[in-house]
């Protein structure tokens, strides 16, 4: 197994796993992936097999803005690439592949990233079920954000980059 970015090639599968993970409201279009790969290809953690079969993903773009808003996932030209704030958008894994710890690898890719460009730390929005697995992580909840992405509530949860971790 191997993270590597995502390239348009990809897109399909992308696609075809953030249909398999999130309700249709909720997942992104292979129109929004192909725009974020456009933009931000480079902040999707892909998780890859031997024969580059994609097992998992993480990706979103990156700001100075300090919170997730909804506005962000369909506005890629938002992305800013010296940007304080890493923003997490979907952490998906293959049904097949569930509970092998495979989101965690491309989660702990984006963090590493995040410090080594000097960010300030991620952001990403949960459901409530969801909310301990990040906190493994060490985000913290902030409670529910306002969003209504997908006709459901989020929280908001973040990890903050000590300035020792940078």
């Amino acid at each position: 197994m191997q993270i590597r970015h995502a390239q348009m090639a990809d897109i399909p599968v992308l696609a075809t796993l953030e249909r398999h993970a999130f309700p249709k409201a909720e997942a992104a279009t292979q129109a929004q992936l192909k725009a974020r790969v456009a933009a931000f290809g480079n902040h999707f953690w892909l998780l890859v097999d031997d024969d580059d079969q994609l097992i998992a993903f993480v990706n979103g773009l990156v700001t100075n803005q300090a919170n997730l808003i909804d506005e962000m996932y369909e506005r890629v030209d938002w992305h800013q690439e010296a940007g304080a704030w890493q923003m997490i958008f979907s952490v998906v894994t293959d049904p097949d592949h569930r509970k092998q710890g495979y989101a965690s690898q491309c989660l702990k890719a984006a963090i590493k990233d995040a410090q080594l460009k000097g960010r300030q730390g991620l952001v990403l929005t949960c459901k409530d079920p969801l909310i301990g697995f990040y906190e493994r992580f060490g985000f913290v909840n902030e409670g529910f954000t306002g969003s209504t992405h997908g006709g459901v509530r989020w929280n908001q949860l973040r990890l903050r980059f000590e300035e020792s971790q940078k």
